[in-house]
């Protein structure tokens, strides 16, 4: 609830609040007047004529705790029930506590029971008595998913670690010194600490310190001991009792030290390893298929070379079903969602060459962790191809033009790149053909594309040039994207009010349409369901994206569906789907439409202009490329 009203930014209203949880407008007002009572005295989301918007209290409201009487928030108290009593609980008991009725109670259940899918935890009823039934590590592992559901932004929050374990466990401000020296002994020992990691592990220490506490330690772990885990095993065990007076068993600091040496991605360079040759071999020929299916400069030795040890670890991680958490997977996904398509391809290939499991509750923060290899590789590139061209205009008078022109490349290099100097009163403004024209004179003519600066650059000059520069570069790739848009849609390709039926037969729907065009088959249908259950195609909050990871349609072409109200999708909901079949010749397309319609979609304001007027084909198109025009 905090988080829709935080990312929105401005005002939102009741009813967008509504669809986007998927509850009622009077259900949205419970919510509010929760939240705010985390922080008496001041508002963390205000009220008004316009909705809602975040307050004043907003960033202290989300570090006090979660949304108090919301169903997640009673199904994560009654899982931590569940698993601080080893002999179960009375059920019309926790009901009574927890203010609700029986047959409330008995709903949570069934949804308790679905949590537990994939976690070799089960659920025991017998008459009023509820119990889980699990090994020790199985609980711990639902613990971490708890703590992870509980962090409404994504970035791991020692103070919502807290309120997963309860308030008796172990502060934040005993964590921090710890994480601190955790980090600078592993640095010491000779590892690459990857920090978002690190914050990770340091939950699954904090759970530790608190199932020993309870008398519940874990008795053995699998896998083959090695010096290193030993040595990491040592170093914990000693800040474990000079930090947080917490000594733990063999069993738990085996268990520990493996978690911080699969989420270190190499030891330093003074010490130089490689990957066994087996994942070496497979991720070469994957990068290089990917390079050539995405036309994306990736095959590189020295990126095959990090990424390799990332896979050996990430097979680790999958062996120990111990993933790692990646708080920038959510941005990643809605800022880059070429370079994760990248990422789930480079995944989907090498599951099928070494068997790496990638279906689980939190892999999409693994994909997220090979997007940001491949983002790595790649930005450079990126940044040049995104250079503006400009020409400076700036009549003569001693060296002042060549000064002009140093100012400029000193301060706006990195955006654009001055291929021209005018240096007359009267240039032919009609023959300056470049993406932008600086110049010190009034033009013949205004337009978009020229900026008046100073003879000496000044500091509001560059954030001028730069804002200008912004909308060139955005006017230009929606440009692209109109073009596109207009030769893929067709209105026998579109749904107006899709049904809340599931991904896959929603997928089936629109998929349907397609292959009556004749663009697509059956095989293409059945690629895009196995492409979505890899990892969720909902880009934004507002889109999702399916579509397959093969490009065999016979044209390149779009199906579009609107869900009014909003519909679940993968861990949120979207209101509009557009699945997108790609065809061999049209690779360069491919990039166009997948970012440029994600970069649309991510826009709260263009998505409800655009849901307002969709109601037929004609009205949707018409009100896309008005947004695109701007």
């Amino acid at each position: 609830m905090l988080t829709q009203v935080t990312r929105a930014g401005d005002w939102i209203t009741a009813a967008e609040l509504a669809d986007a949880l998927g509850v009622t407008p009077r259900s949205v007002r419970t919510y509010v007047t929760a939240v705010n009572a985390r922080v008496p005295g001041e508002t963390a989301i205000e009220s008004g004529p316009q909705g809602y918007r975040a307050g004043p209290g907003a960033a202290r409201a989300q570090r006090t705790g979660t949304d108090a009487g919301t169903p997640r928030d009673r199904l994560h108290t009654l899982v931590r029930t569940l698993l601080d009593a080893p002999d179960g609980i009375d059920v019309y008991d926790t009901a009574e506590r927890l203010h609700v009725s029986d047959a409330t109670l008995d709903a949570d259940l069934g949804r308790v029971r679905g949590l537990l899918g994939g976690t070799a935890l089960t659920l025991e009823r017998s008459a009023s008595r509820a119990r889980l039934r699990g090994t020790e590590l199985a609980q711990r592992r639902l613990l971490s998913r708890l703590a992870h559901d509980e962090v409404d932004a994504g970035a791991f929050d020692l103070e919502a670690m807290r309120r997963t374990l309860g308030e008796d466990s172990i502060g934040a401000g005993a964590f921090g010194p710890f994480k601190a020296e955790l980090a600078a002994e592993l640095g010491r020992l000779g590892y690459f600490v990857n920090e978002y990691a690190i914050a990770d592990v340091l939950m699954h220490i904090a759970i530790a310190a608190d199932r020993v506490d309870q008398g519940r330690p874990l008795d053995g772990v699998d896998g083959r001991a090695t010096d290193a885990t030993a040595e990491v095993a040592a170093l914990i065990d000693r800040l474990m009792q000079e930090r947080l007076g917490v000594r733990l068993g063999a069993g738990d600091l085996r268990h520990l030290a493996t978690l911080v040496l699969t989420r270190v991605v190499a030891p330093s360079a003074t010490e130089p390893v490689r990957p066994a040759a087996d994942i070496e071999q497979a991720v070469t020929e994957v990068v290089q298929e990917a390079a050539s299916e995405f036309l994306v400069d990736i095959a590189d030795d020295a990126f095959i070379l990090r990424l390799a040890l990332h896979v050996e670890n990430l097979q680790r991680r999958a062996r120990e079903r111990a993933w790692s958490r990646n708080p920038l997977t959510k941005s990643l996904k809605s800022t880059y969602p070429m370079l994760f398509e990248v990422a789930v391809f480079i995944t989907s290939r090498l599951q099928e060459r070494l068997g790496t499991p990638i279906v689980d509750e939190i892999i999409d923060d693994e994909i997220a962790y090979v997007a940001m290899h491949v983002g790595e590789r790649l930005e450079r590139r990126r940044r040049a191809a995104q250079l503006l061209t400009a020409t400076i205009v700036c009549p003569g008078y001693y060296e002042l033009s060549e000064l002009l022109r140093s100012s400029v490349d000193r301060s706006l290099g990195t955006a654009i790149e001055v291929v021209g100097v005018e240096t007359r009163v009267d240039p032919d403004w009609s023959a300056i053909d470049t993406d932008l024209v600086l110049t010190t004179i009034d033009p013949a003519h205004p337009g978009d594309r020229i900026v008046r600066v100073q003879p000496f650059l000044t500091d509001s000059d560059i954030e001028r040039v730069q804002a200008v520069a912004g909308r060139v570069r955005r006017a230009r790739r929606l440009a692209r994207l109109r073009g596109e848009l207009e030769r893929y849609l067709d209105a026998s390709a579109f749904v107006h009010g899709l049904a809340p039926v599931g991904e896959a037969a929603v997928i089936r729907q629109l998929g349907e349409l397609l292959i009556r065009q004749g663009v697509i088959d059956e095989d293409y249908v059945t690629g895009t369901i196995a492409r979505e259950e890899m990892s969720s195609t909902a880009f934004t909050d507002a889109l999702a994206v399916p579509h397959a990871l093969t490009m065999t349609a016979t044209r390149t072409a779009i199906a579009i569906g609107i869900a009014d109200p909003s519909i679940p999708w993968g861990d949120g909901r979207v209101q509009v789907v557009a699945m997108v079949a790609f065809s061999e010749a049209d690779r360069e397309a491919f990039q166009t439409v997948f970012e440029q319609l994600v970069e649309v979609f991510s826009e709260r304001e263009s998505v409800q202009r655009i849901l307002r007027a969709a109601t037929t084909f004609t009205a949707f198109l018409d009100e896309l490329v008005a947004v695109i025009d701007g």
